[in-house]
């Protein structure tokens, strides 16, 4: 199971399961709130090979401030030799993220099980 955590603020939780950070958005992912996500993202993202999970399932509204801050999660994730996977089923989330390509980059889970690799298995 995962250590429960209370949100950080209205818009993200953070909370760690399985070895990864648990970074989920909730509600409108647009410039204010994204403002509010930003320094809690560029912590867990600064650390020595990070491994990560964006959980995207509980957001209502995703612009192109959500992209910014899913590219740079994944650079900086990057460039700190870690590990990132994305979480989304909202539809208008993933229309996003194919029609700019993110998809391709950060491919889209259905849930957290899938996202987060199995005790055991090597992880990619």
């Amino acid at each position: 199971m995962g250590q429960e955590a209370a949100p950080l603020t209205r818009h993200l939780r953070v909370h760690q399961e399985r070895g990864h950070t648990i970074l989920e958005f909730r509600g409108e992912i647009d410039m204010l709130s994204a403002a509010e996500i930003l320094p809690h993202l560029d912590e867990v993202t600064a650390r020595p090979a990070p491994r990560i999970v964006i959980d995207l399932n509980r957001v209502e509204f995703f612009d192109a401030s959500g992209l910014r801050l899913l590219y740079r999660a994944r650079s900086r994730v990057l460039a700190h030799d870690g590990q990132l996977h994305l979480v989304c089923t909202h539809p208008l989330a993933l229309r996003v993220l194919r029609v700019t390509g993110l998809s391709r980059l950060l491919p889209p889970q259905p849930t957290l099980d899938a996202a987060l690799p199995r005790p055991g298995t090597p992880a990619v």
